[in-house]
């Protein structure tokens, strides 16, 4: 019996990254997958992978940062499913600079993918949640939402609003019975670090005081929220899980 059997489980950003992993494993234990991304290719191909391992799963296009895309990924869902039990609001971009080399463009753009997103997506799916008598929201932040780093203001800034947006939602929808926390990842080995851990050498640089010594594999991040996302998780809500090999400890 897999840890969320039954239940529909909708992931943005799941064509690649830690979000397909994290598709992957809830499909694994049981869950339903509503994938979406911009990346059709991408996304297919997760869904593929996921019914030829006996799953079930399909794929929508969704703009995070657009609200229409939600309303119909909602809907397109709901008539297809009847609910949505688990809510994983993972799209997100990397912009690397100072606040004073920060374009503007670049900033709009990093909020309104890693903040606006998710935000429309709480928004538009509490309903249906709701409906349900219940659910689970997991936030993928960062632990660049919880410290300071160089050279990332607006990636900073974006992290930071996600984790105060998914207490402010917790205390809003616990009488719902809809639980909303968030996962702080550290260094992940994904295709948006590739650049930044081209070697041992630099890698060493950015993992930084990681107590583990070496950046974490997407898998270990997505049972951070395959927890949260079960009913083994019944008793969180508002809570920060921190994945990062011992980064914020020292």
């Amino acid at each position: 019996m897999g840890r969320v059997d039954g239940k529909i489980a909708f992931v943005t950003g799941g064509a690649n990254g830690m979000g397909r992993y994290h598709a992957l494993l809830l499909a694994r234990e049981g869950a339903t997958l509503v994938v979406t991304d911009m990346d059709e290719k991408g996304g297919h191909a997760v869904v593929d992978e996921i019914n030829a391992e006996g799953g079930q799963a399909r794929f929508i296009k969704l703009d995070v940062a657009c609200p229409s895309d939600w309303k119909s990924a909602v809907e397109h869902t709901i008539a297809t499913f009847g609910r949505v039990d688990i809510l994983i609001n993972n799209a997100g971009i990397l912009v690397l600079s100072t606040v004073q080399d920060t374009l503007d463009e670049d900033f709009d753009r990093v909020l309104d993918i890693n903040v606006k997103g998710v935000f429309y997506g709480t928004k538009y799916m509490l309903p249906a949640m709701q409906a349900a008598g219940g659910g689970s929201i997991v936030n993928i932040s960062s632990i660049y939402g919880l410290i300071g780093a160089p050279a990332s203001a607006a990636y900073q800034a974006s992290k930071g609003a996600v984790r105060l947006l998914t207490k402010s939602t917790a205390v809003d929808y616990a009488p719902f019975k809809i639980r909303v926390n968030s996962v702080h990842p550290g260094v992940i080995r994904t295709n948006m670090t590739k650049d930044m851990l081209v070697d041992e050498a630099i890698t060493q640089q950015v993992i930084g005081t990681t107590l583990l010594g070496r950046p974490a594999e997407p898998m270990e991040v997505s049972y951070a929220v395959l927890f949260l996302a079960s009913d083994e998780a019944s008793y969180m809500t508002g809570s920060e899980v921190v994945v990062d090999g011992g980064y914020t400890t020292m």
